[in-house]
């Protein structure tokens, strides 16, 4: 084996692992068109969400999709927050998008705008269901930046209402700089995007974010919300989660609370601080203010 190829391997496993702390594992071609997009089935969960019985309410009229990060699935994702939702009444669904070919255990993979249209196909089967006209979204990492591209290519503009991002690569990821050594290894780039695409779509500078980002970062109709931890070590710089527009709202989570610790993974899973601003997103007419007592709420 050519000394480049014996160095590649430790780079490309440092990338996933490092990728891999979006969340838990758990059992996990361009198109513009939702016709070619294949439906993500939806997880069959035990907690009592994706019920397509459940009728949103007056005081909550749009369901919530909740959209999970890389390597993450639509249950171990939202163990937390899902539940957080349906008790404050809401309906609350999730899906799995992002399948690789053979890979039966790993999700959100597969090219970013190939998942993007599955989530399509699964907000207009939540939307049938429920009977509601619109949606708000809600996504953890690569869930808080992948969903735009369904905003601004595929049509989702007039079906979403709002969206919030939780730690999102919204203009991609350095991982501390370890992506500038894809450079130096001939090679590497190519087969990042042939094993993992969804990674090398989410390098800072990847093809996909410029496209993405060109621009603005937003589309008119859609109510932004980006929630982001100093303490990100998976989407770095954390600043560059946030979005530039008429209609967006930045939070970073230590401004609210200067206590609160969470990382990448934390703040999509287990932070109350961050999902007492999610709700407040939601429902911005009857907020509360945010503070570190909101992780006891």
């Amino acid at each position: 084996m050519l000394p480049w190829k014996r160095a590649l391997r430790p780079l490309a496993a440092l990338l996933l692992a490092a990728a891999a702390t979006v969340a838990p594992v758990a059992t996990a071609a361009h198109a513009e068109t939702r016709t070619d997009q294949a439906e993500s089935a939806a997880p069959t969960t035990s907690g009592g969400w994706n019920d397509y019985s459940c009728r949103p309410s007056a005081a909550h009229p749009r369901p919530v999709v909740l959209v999970h990060g890389t390597f993450a699935n639509g249950v171990d994702n939202w163990l937390t927050l899902a539940p957080y939702l349906m008790n404050r009444g809401y309906c609350v669904f999730s899906l799995d998008y992002g399948q690789l070919p053979g890979v039966p255990l790993f999700y959100g993979l597969g090219p970013i705008d190939r998942s993007a249209g599955q989530l399509a196909s699964f907000v207009d089967k939540v939307l049938a269901a429920t009977g509601a006209s619109e949606t708000d979204l809600v996504g953890h990492s690569q869930g808080g930046m992948m969903p735009r591209y369904y905003l601004k290519f595929l049509g989702g503009a007039a079906e979403v209402h709002t969206f919030v991002g939780i730690a999102p690569s919204n203009h991609g990821t350095t991982l501390n700089g370890l992506t500038n050594l894809l450079k130096y290894f001939p090679g590497a780039e190519d087969l990042l995007s042939m094993a993992t695409p969804a990674l090398a779509d989410q390098v800072a500078g990847s093809a996909f974010l410029a496209r993405l980002n060109a621009g603005g970062d937003t589309v008119p109709g859609v109510r932004y919300t980006v929630l982001a931890t100093q303490y990100d070590e998976v989407v770095t710089p954390y600043r560059s989660q946030f979005l530039t527009g008429s209609d967006v709202h930045n939070v970073l989570i230590q401004d609210l609370c200067p206590l609160d610790i969470s990382e990448h993974a934390a703040v999509g899973l287990l932070d109350r601080i961050v999902f007492h601003e999610v709700t407040n997103a939601l429902d911005p007419a009857h907020a509360t203010t945010t503070t570190c007592l909101s992780a006891i709420g």
